[in-house]
């Protein structure tokens, strides 16, 4: 089944407002409305208006934010609600982002509720998975992989984890400038949809958009798009270029 690529740019904290402006319209500038292919912007929470003003008429470019409390309201200072993101106007959400859970302590379990508050409000998101150097040293790729996904798919009904968009991110490879062989991401895309088949069911690893997330940019978008099971990219500091990730886009398409 040939999916239409995915391509996610996480800018973490980068890119106020007016940076976040002036990246979209140098990005639309050169990077034309595409049906093939989806592309979702991942701002710093208060560039979430900006963006929306500044891609008032690409309707091709998604907006998302990079997490949400696990809690739907309440005191939790500095901290943002699903509900909140929607009002905003956002559609996608990150969920265990590497730097969450490794950075900020968040677990398995919390991840988990984090997806569910994000199906609640009717967003989307994309759940993050992925294995420090130690733990693949150690030969515990799978073992790590499938207790992230379990975490989270067997709270949710098979109807809501259609729902969701995946992104294996070895965490070796993130910000480091190394990044996984095409071969490296295959295999652990390969385990994702096993996980996701054993636990939900065949129909649903077979259709899930499973992204790769570690160093990727212009350079090595196209091999890892050619590896099986890639469906796109989980972007980093590559995205905060706008002709980097345009021409990351633009990777696998035909000239018209």
């Amino acid at each position: 089944m040939i999916k239409r690529p995915f391509f996610a740019a996480n800018w973490k904290m980068h890119h106020g407002p007016a940076d976040a402006a002036a990246f979209v319209a140098k990005f639309a500038s050169i990077y034309a409305p595409r049906a093939d292919r989806t592309v979702v912007l991942f701002p710093p929470a208060v560039s979430v208006a900006a963006l929306r003003e500044a891609l008032a008429d690409r309707t091709d470019v998604g907006i998302g934010v990079q997490d949400v409390h696990e809690e739907a309201s309440g005191a939790h200072t500095g901290s943002l609600s699903a509900g909140m993101v929607a009002q905003a106007g956002a559609g996608w959400v990150l969920a265990g982002h590497s730097e969450r859970r490794h950075e900020f302590g968040d677990t398995d379990d919390q991840v988990a509720e984090k997806v569910n508050r994000v199906l609640e409000v009717d967003l989307r998101p994309i759940l993050c998975v992925g294995e420090t150097l130690e733990e693949r040293v150690a030969g515990r790729l799978e073992a790590v992989l499938r207790r992230q996904l379990k975490a989270v798919l067997t709270t949710l009904a098979h109807s809501d984890a259609g729902a969701l968009t995946y992104a294996y991110e070895p965490v070796w490879a993130i910000g480091t400038g190394r990044t996984a062989s095409p071969e490296d991401a295959a295999e652990a895309h390969a385990i994702l949809r096993g996980v996701i088949e054993e636990t939900v069911n065949a129909a649903s690893a077979a259709e899930a958009t499973v992204l790769y997330g570690g160093s990727v940019k212009p350079s090595n978008i196209g091999e890892l798009l050619a590896a099986e099971g890639v469906d796109g990219g989980l972007v980093g500091g590559a995205s905060l270029d706008p002709e980097s990730f345009a021409a990351i886009c633009s990777a696998g398409a035909e000239e018209t």
